[in-house]
């Protein structure tokens, strides 16, 4: 049987291409019924404050460098969005006076402008921009600047980075469109036309630079532009499930300011249920030994219709 064609856009596959039932069993879901969703290999953490919630991501940064020695380089991967953890890091590396010569940083993802090369450090949405400014450039004994990688339109450059470095956490956020990273389901088009890549085909892909779906860029817009989607390019640079799979652990941070509830316990329960689809490129994670999603509980809101 054909998949319906999407809600928002009839070119894209997302997760309104989903069957209805699953839909209604994830709206269904409250905090107690998300907590039991954890099972060997993906963890459910609930914080109860916005404090406790950015202060506990900003410690996975320290978790991964202080394991890191001359011999054995160690990093984290981490993304723009959430923002509010990286002065924390900073806040925390300096007033613990740690030295983080052998410590590792990619960046997950990066515009491409209209010159098919990454946006400059001047474009104000530049992800690498954020990350100085909000972090590194905070430190008083700074990352080495080779050992800090930030992706570009050279992604065998990216790609080489990851060599010889052992990737301790992979955090990031939750899009509207279900992503981490950039990895935003495809076009319905061409061998996609009727079904969606098949995980396996969808995993083997590494750092690209990826058209972006349209709720991403509506979502991106509205979180950093002010709604001015004009300043929002139409592709960008990502990490993809190879560079993943090289983390030993994925960590999705959701405080309700990106996500709305029903994605917040959509992927959720595709995760822990086995449910892969490209269509919702988070669901993969299923896959992953090792996956932890951590909440705000005062953002998970509700999933009834409120009409006010």
């Amino acid at each position: 049987m054909a998949r319906k064609l999407s809600k928002i856009s009839a070119e894209w596959w997302d997760y309104t291409t989903l069957d209805d039932e699953l839909i209604r069993d994830a709206a269904k879901l409250d905090e107690k019924d998300l907590l039991q969703l954890a099972r060997p290999g993906f963890e459910v953490v609930l914080y109860d404050t916005l404090e406790e919630f950015y202060l506990a991501e900003a410690l996975e940064y320290l978790e991964a460098w202080r394991e890191a020695t001359p011999d054995n380089p160690v990093g984290i991967c981490g993304p723009i969005g959430p923002t509010e953890q990286l002065p924390l890091v900073a806040r925390l590396v300096n007033d613990l006076g740690l030295e983080l010569g052998p410590a590792h940083f990619w960046g997950m993802d990066e515009w491409i402008g209209e010159d098919g090369k990454a946006v400059p450090t001047t474009h104000p949405l530049s992800f690498e921009r954020a990350d100085r400014e909000l972090c590194f450039d905070r430190f008083e004994k700074p990352i080495p600047e080779e050992n800090l990688h930030f992706p570009s339109e050279r992604t065998e450059l990216f790609s080489a980075s990851w060599e010889g470095v052992r990737c301790k956490v992979m955090q990031g956020g939750q899009g509207d469109v279900k992503h981490w990273a950039f990895n935003d389901p495809v076009k319905r088009e061409g061998a996609y036309l009727d079904q969606p890549p098949s995980p396996e085909e969808y995993r083997r892909l590494g750092t690209r630079v990826v058209e972006l779906h349209p709720i991403t860029l509506a979502q991106n817009a509205r979180t950093s532009g002010g709604g001015n989607l004009s300043l929002v390019p139409d592709r960008a640079v990502t990490v993809g499930p190879v560079e993943t799979w090289r983390a030993e652990r994925v960590s999705i941070w959701q405080a309700g300011v990106h996500d709305n509830p029903l994605g917040q316990r959509l992927t959720a329960l595709m995760i822990s249920k086995g449910l892969a689809d490209s269509a919702v490129p988070m669901s993969l994670l299923t896959d992953h030994p090792a996956v932890r999603f951590s909440y705000f509980r005062g953002g998970l809101g509700t999933c009834s219709v409120e009409m006010r």
